[in-house]
């Protein structure tokens, strides 16, 4: 009898329609709690859930394991905050424009073709436009929160394989959520104080932990074991398109034509880094 196998590129894409769904969510905790807050309350209630899926054993783990871990952890916690900064200043399709640089240059740097250089300066092109504002009112400080998190997404790709090669199922992605809960509570609890254990606060964050963290990453994780690094950056292309949507169903953001100009250089330089012939890993 042949077991069904949910196809690698099937789980990227729905973790990309839950995480940007969740970001939306997100953005409206972010009023209430501010960005460390919301982030963190987010991380601490995907913890348990993650621990009772994946119920991650340490024995036999050796130094290099810990170490890989804990660089996921840290990165994961790092990235999600730089990138609830950048909503705090801008609109959803627009950090997640910007925020997708990481990615779409990682893939460009592991293609090493001129052609895959030239998509990601057209990229570039795109998130100057998708910002649709004059010199003067753009808000630097969320275009650096926003490139942050993509220079950090980048990093967790890399992580995240690396991570999902030395450990079964979702067990190095659950520890590393505990050490992501660990190295973002410290600001969430000071910048939000009691807000955080408000019911309201709570069902709103633990909705956004199970589109935001848990399914996504879970999704990820295990397609990162069966595709390239460098596919699963191109895959991520509709994470401006999604995110633009999700802004607009949820937040009623509204992108000037201008910034939807800008995203769509962003996304045909995806699709002509797509069209460079790749072979998936295969399955294991």
């Amino acid at each position: 009898m042949r077991t069904f196998r949910v196809p690698p590129t099937a789980m990227v894409l729905g973790g990309v329609v839950s995480v940007q769904f969740g970001g939306a969510l997100a953005a409206k905790l972010i009023a209430t709690l501010g960005a460390a807050g919301t982030v963190s309350l987010r991380l601490a209630l995907a913890v348990p859930i993650l621990l009772l899926i994946a119920r991650p054993s340490l024995r036999g783990r050796t130094r290099r394991d810990a170490l890989a871990v804990v660089a996921f952890g840290i990165v994961l916690g790092v990235m999600n905050l730089c990138f609830y900064l950048s909503l705090e200043r801008l609109p959803l399709g627009v950090a997640v424009t910007i925020e997708f640089i990481g990615p779409l240059g990682l893939a460009a740097a592991m293609s090493r073709k001129r052609r895959d250089l030239l998509a990601v300066a057209a990229a570039g092109v795109g998130v100057v436009l998708v910002n649709g504002h004059e010199l003067e009112a753009v808000n630097w400080l969320g275009i650096l929160f926003a490139a942050s998190a993509g220079a950090l997404w980048a990093c967790y790709i890399l992580l995240s394989a690396e991570t999902g090669r030395r450990f079964a199922q979702l067990d190095g992605l659950a520890l590393a959520m505990v050490i992501s809960a660990l190295v973002t509570a410290p600001a969430g609890i000071i910048t939000a104080g009691t807000d955080l254990f408000h019911w309201r606060s709570v069902l709103l964050g633990l909705a956004i932990a199970l589109l935001s963290s848990v399914l996504p990453y879970s999704l990820e994780t295990l397609a990162l074991r069966r595709m390239k690094p460098a596919v699963f950056g191109i895959l991520m292309s509709l994470e401006p398109a999604v995110g633009a949507t999700a802004g607009y169903l949820i937040l009623s953001q509204r992108l000037a034509p201008i910034q939807l100009l800008g995203m769509a250089c962003v996304v045909a330089a995806s699709i002509t880094i797509t069209r460079t012939p790749r072979t998936e890993a295969p399955d294991i």
